[in-house]
């Protein structure tokens, strides 16, 4: 069975569908939500400034960064365990289908993929402070820095698979196997993956032509996902991806501000560089990860028709 006929292992009813996204809608923006107002609302002196903020704008309450980094954290991973509440007893099927077409989930392909990613991520982030250092200064300090190594390596991995299972995984498995031909679902969530960002505060400072980046970055992983037959590498690279953002360098205008070890003071631009892994890094990702794993038949797993397995290959 290919990644995406997985989901056959489940019930794929329709009304099966709404409920879970009630449940992780319920549990991501409302029940995930609640330690960020309490917490909010306990570090606030001003009310009404409280009332009226949105999710992004409690950062401007004078909220520690790191607690209010753990705060924005913990609504995904409230969804995460919706996610999976609704994957087992909604559609009555394994978390390790919504995750892999593999007998168990491969944990070797996590790591390796944060690994490389980790480190492709490291290198950009020097190259760059090499070739403009004026636009970076130091912000370590000891004790802050370390609560946001332990924040950003056991929270970050969470919201990260939220994010990958709820679009790689449930929407790439569920569009799949409604429109019957894989390219829908590999169109949809990827577009869907980086529009999802449109309402960050970067945009504001950069301009939509960003969303080109974010929405490249998703098809990068559904494009992995499919052709490897699984999530885990792109969950991997999801991970190391953003807990290499959120602790070498940080800046006062995106989403989250962190106790990184650098703050970048340049003026937010588009430059070339930032669309370099687009057009160069992400083709050697793939290319590379092709020879690796052995990937075979591209035209199928990426355009082919969605079949339900007959009862002996389901087993």
């Amino acid at each position: 069975m290919s990644f995406i006929e997985q989901a056959y292992k489940g019930k794929n009813e329709w009304w099966r569908y709404l409920l879970s996204f009630i449940v992780i809608l319920i549990g991501w923006q409302f029940l995930g939500v609640i330690p960020l107002f309490l917490i909010a609302f306990k570090e606030s002196d001003d009310l009404d400034q409280l009332i009226a903020s949105s999710q992004h704008a409690f950062a401007d309450l004078g909220i520690d960064s790191n607690l209010y980094l753990l705060a924005i954290l913990l609504t995904f991973v409230f969804g995460l365990l919706a996610l999976l509440f609704s994957v087992k007893r909604i559609h009555h099927r394994s978390i390790t289908s919504l995750v892999t077409s593999r007998k168990s989930i491969d944990w070797n392909r996590i790591i390796y993929g944060f690994g490389l990613w980790f480190l492709v991520s490291s290198i950009f982030l020097a190259l760059d402070y090499m070739m403009a250092p004026e636009h970076y200064e130091l912000n370590f300090k000891p004790v802050p820095f370390l609560i946001l190594l332990v924040i950003a390596f056991v929270f970050i991995p969470l919201q990260t698979s939220f994010e990958e299972l709820l679009f790689r995984g449930y929407l790439m498995q569920g569009i799949g196997i409604w429109f019957k031909w894989a390219i829908v679902p590999f169109m949809f969530t990827s577009i869907g993956f980086g529009l999802m960002h449109a309402a960050n505060p970067e945009i504001e400072k950069l301009g939509y032509v960003i969303l080109i980046y974010y929405i490249a970055t998703g098809f990068l992983f559904g494009m992995i996902t499919l052709l490897d037959e699984g999530c885990e590498l792109a969950l991997g690279m999801h991970a190391a991806n953003n807990i290499a953002a959120a602790v070498f360098v940080t800046v006062n205008w995106a989403a989250l501000e962190t106790e990184a070890l650098f703050r970048d003071i340049s003026e937010p631009s588009l430059g070339v560089y930032m669309f370099l892994p687009v057009f160069i890094v992400y083709p050697a990702v793939i290319f590379f990860f092709s020879k690796k794993y052995g990937w075979t038949n591209w035209k199928h797993k990426l355009f082919g028709k969605i079949q339900q397995p007959s009862l002996s290959d389901e087993s």
